[in-house]
């Protein structure tokens, strides 16, 4: 597909462990950008319905000297949509905004448990998938008694669940729990965002400079060597091209140590997943 590493999913399929996250990024500029991340080397591109610019991605991945089968796109549903039938019809209409005749991974953006369709939108993911219409399915932000509950009601495991993690915010507790499912856990937020103050951090700085990179390339690199998908974002094209030039170092044991120590009880900067509950 690329030289990014892929990791395997439960279904027989395969993900780029490095992609491109476009939340926040304003549809009019979506073509120029995501564009500059697919020349850039950048394969798997990460959208949402909720991001409101699906379809500039289409427009990129239209426009890509690349070919559609060398990508890896994902979107994800819908608050508001949530509910079988709803849920496909949102899914179709993802495919038209995005000009695209399959996605390569759909999720459930949030579990919204206080409305209760989460299970019945997890049915209609599972027969969007035998219908062709999208390759992998998973989860976002659900936590591992939402995911018990549509393996047991449905029987299938999903591929992924995205989560907000980063040094600040290492999820340990639950990655285990993932890890025994076979689900591949996908990081938002890598770098932390502005309330973390990651990429100020002192000894991330010494690291970096120790092998001559960005505090940021440093932190995707932890990612990548602990076997997680990673999903920088970035609307700078200059930027996004820094954030995939990850390749020609390894941080050491002392190195990740130094990283892992970083983790602390207030380090979520978003939402927690059984809280946010807003139909967008």
């Amino acid at each position: 597909m690329t030289d990014t590493p892929a990791l395997p999913l439960n279904d027989g399929n395969s993900i780029p462990q490095l992609g491109f996250g476009v939340w926040r990024l304003e549809e009019a500029d979506a073509p120029k950008v995501v564009g500059a991340a697919i020349d850039a080397g950048y394969r798997h591109i990460d959208t949402a319905q909720g991001y409101d610019n699906e379809a500039g991605v289409g427009e990129a991945i239209a426009q890509a000297s690349v070919a559609r089968d060398q990508l890896f796109v994902t979107s994800k549903l819908r608050n508001g949509h949530q509910g079988y039938d709803s849920a496909l019809r949102s899914l179709d209409e993802s495919l038209g905004r995005l000009k695209l005749d399959y996605l390569d991974l759909f999720l459930i953006h949030w579990p919204a448990p206080e409305h209760d369709r989460y299970a019945d939108t997890w049915r209609a993911l599972v027969e969007a998938r035998k219908q062709g219409k999208v390759r992998s399915i998973g989860v976002s932000n659900f936590l591992p008694e939402h995911i018990q509950r549509i393996i047991d009601e449905t029987g299938v495991v999903p591929a992924v669940n995205q989560l907000e993690l980063h040094p600040a915010y290492q999820q340990r507790d639950i990655r285990e729990w993932h890890r025994d499912k076979d689900i591949q856990i996908e990081c938002y937020s890598p770098l932390g965002g502005q309330e973390s103050k990651l990429l100020e951090d002192e000894m991330i700085k010494g690291i970096a400079d120790a092998h001559g990179k960005s505090t940021a390339q440093v932190i995707i690199r932890w990612h990548l060597q602990q076997n997680l998908i990673v999903l920088p974002k970035s609307s700078k094209p200059e930027r996004a091209k820094d954030n995939f030039d990850v390749w020609d170092f390894v941080l050491s044991g002392d190195d990740i140590a130094k990283i892992d120590a970083l983790d602390r009880p207030d380090g979520k900067t978003l939402p927690q997943p059984d809280e946010n509950n807003q139909l967008f």
